[in-house]
């Protein structure tokens, strides 16, 4: 009689643990894992069954981003982005979550003050609200996080953007954390809307630098009211106005000079100079593999855009030129969100990006050479058009050692219900299972309550919450309570983490390229990625790298390319751990030369 997928793998735990003092020896720390709550069930076919356990878990903030009923400014209807960080360095993965505000409350609300609200991974299953003693109780209207330690001192920071001002938390250690954005020189002119960011090396320094996506100069008592001019009406309809007809503001780069303060560079190093505006999120990406970190935007109405690194603290943006600016048909798209990912096992990352509805999402193949196709359609992407794409992930939801990808979705306008324009302000998330051959399955209809239950969502991060190889996915929902979707369908596949410390890179080794040798079914597999902050909408995911292995793995090494130029490769984990690499432990291979 075979055994249960799970008993296969924990007698495969005892049959390398003599292998993990070898690990140890080589750089190599694997973690245990504790606890698996929300186990997978027979019920449950594969490849997916989410189920969303955020009230189970203890995770019941409301989101609060202005009126509920109605939304008179654009500032109401874009939400707010989720950040996974361990910020107390106990091995497991604890939960941001960025909270709005509330512009005019209609009648009858008694709405306090909101914050964001930081949650504690308690290992099992459940999580502590911890944000006022972690001193993260701050009002204003926040939009997006992302994580990076920026001062490498071993504990993850934390950057939020908003609306007026933008805030850098450091994080104090003891479970506490000091906003000191003004004293960094990091809170912005108060006149930009902060969306999206990344830290980023781009200098390659070892100090995390910070790049910031703005979308509009926003003051209200300059904005018109809905139907009031040609931008504030959609099909016909008077809706909120933006963003055309607003004014965009300039994206921002800040860099880290190493004493706790940061300097603006956005205008000498060439930031500012790109075709596109209102922009969204912030993807770091090595796209022409020269060692060095491009950053890509998705922006709204306007061409995406990819700054090209120009090794010199300049960047280019060459977003046409590599094929990432518009869709095949050369028009350019309402974007929100973007991850990236090697989706087709190639060695490239490729782009993809949601837009807004009555368009499809966009999928970028790379070339291998810094430029990209557009094959939305031949990749089995183009079917869904009505949909209006936030958050979105690159993430293995079986483990087959193929990636996945998952968009959350939610209409800007509440008169779209009223009205019965075509969609529904409340949407299904939208799940796509890679085929292996190229091509993706749209298989949203079969993936669980968690999929299908509609939502105004926008916000979206991953992380293998409880180091058990299954990928969780945390939502921010537009004026609701945020989702946090479990896997609870069972499969028989094998995984791996891999969470990298730098040493003369930045600690967090934010810019690390990783590729896992070895084979899969008996074939050859190649695992890329690299470690990012940002990406998604607004958001910032696990800095921890996860591959899914398929059946009978057999890893052969670990190759890593860190931010400083070293390049080492490391042993074969042990599947379904999760391992820490140290850079400097590894065996150094011959540094390539840059393009």
């Amino acid at each position: 009689m075979p055994l249960h997928p799970r008993l296969c793998r924990k007698a495969l735990i005892v049959s390398v643990y003599g292998a993990l003092l070898t690990l140890a020896a080589a750089g190599q720390k694997v973690v245990q894992r504790v606890s698996e709550p929300y186990p997978a069930s027979s019920a449950h076919p594969p490849p997916a069954w989410f189920e969303n356990v955020a009230t189970q878990a203890g995770i019941k903030v409301l989101n609060v981003n202005g009126g509920v009923t109605s939304k008179r400014y654009i500032l109401e209807a874009t939400g707010s982005g989720v950040a996974i960080l361990d910020y107390d360095g106990d091995g497991y993965a604890d939960i941001f979550l960025v909270n709005g505000a509330s512009l005019h409350p209609e009648a009858g609300e008694t709405i306090p003050s909101p914050t964001s609200h930081l949650f504690h991974n308690n290992h099992d299953g459940t999580f502590s609200d911890v944000t006022a003693k972690s001193g993260l109780t701050d009002t204003g209207w926040g939009q997006g996080a992302c994580v990076g330690d920026y001062d490498n001192d071993g504990r993850p920071d934390l950057y939020v953007t908003g609306y007026r001002k933008n805030r850098l938390y450091h994080n104090e250690g003891h479970g506490h954390f000091r906003e000191v954005a003004e004293s960094a020189g990091v809170a912005g002119s108060g006149k930009e809307w902060g969306t999206g960011c990344a830290f980023v090396d781009y200098d390659r320094d070892g100090r995390l630098d910070i790049a910031i996506a703005n979308y509009v100069h926003f003051d209200i008592k300059d904005v018109p009211e809905p139907g009031k001019a040609p931008a504030c009406i959609w099909k016909g309809v008077p809706v909120m106005c933006g963003p055309r007809g607003l004014e965009w503001a300039p994206n921002t780069l800040y860099r880290n000079l190493g004493n706790g303060k940061f300097e603006d560079v956005s205008v000498k190093s060439g930031f500012t100079k790109t075709n596109g505006h209102y922009c969204f999120s912030v993807s770091t990406i090595d796209a022409e593999e020269d060692g060095w970190p491009d950053i890509y935007m998705a922006c709204d109405s306007t061409p995406a855009i990819l700054y090209r690194n120009n090794h010199d603290g300049t960047f280019t943006d060459r977003a046409a030129d590599a094929g990432v600016a518009f869709n095949e048909d050369g028009r350019e798209q309402a974007g929100m969100g973007s991850t990236i990912g090697d989706y087709d096992g190639d060695g490239h990352l490729d782009i993809f990006k949601t837009n807004f509805s009555d368009d499809t999402a966009t999928l970028y193949h790379a070339r291998g050479d810094g430029t990209f196709d557009d094959v939305t359609y031949p990749s089995g992407l183009g079917i869904n058009t009505d949909k209006l794409g936030w958050g979105t992930m690159f993430l293995d939801i079986d483990n087959d050692g193929w990636p996945d990808i998952l968009s959350a979705n939610g209409h800007v306008y509440p008169e779209v219900d009223s009205s019965h324009l075509g969609s529904d302000y409340r949407e299904p998330r939208l799940l796509y299972h890679n085929l292996g051959n190229g091509k993706f399955a749209d298989i949203t209809k079969d993936s669980g309550p968690g999929i299908t239950t509609p939502a105004s969502a926008r916000g979206l991060a991953i992380a293998d919450l409880w180091n058990d190889g299954r990928q969780e996915v945390v939502i921010n929902d537009v004026s609701a309570l945020p989702m946090l979707l479990v896997n609870r369908a069972p499969n028989s596949n094998h995984w791996i983490g891999l969470a990298l410390t730098g040493a003369k890179s930045n600690r967090s080794a934010i810019g690390a390229r990783v590729t896992v040798r070895g084979t899969a079914a008996g074939k050859e597999h190649v695992w890329i990625n690299e470690v990012r902050s940002g990406s998604s909408y607004n958001s910032s995911s696990d800095l921890r790298l996860h591959f899914g292995l398929g059946p009978a793995p057999a890893l052969l090494e670990v190759e890593v390319s860190w931010p400083s130029g070293l390049m080492e490769v490391f042993p074969a984990p042990p599947i379904d751990h999760i391992t820490s690499l140290t850079e400097g432990a590894g065996k150094p291979l011959p540094v390539k030369a840059t393009k």
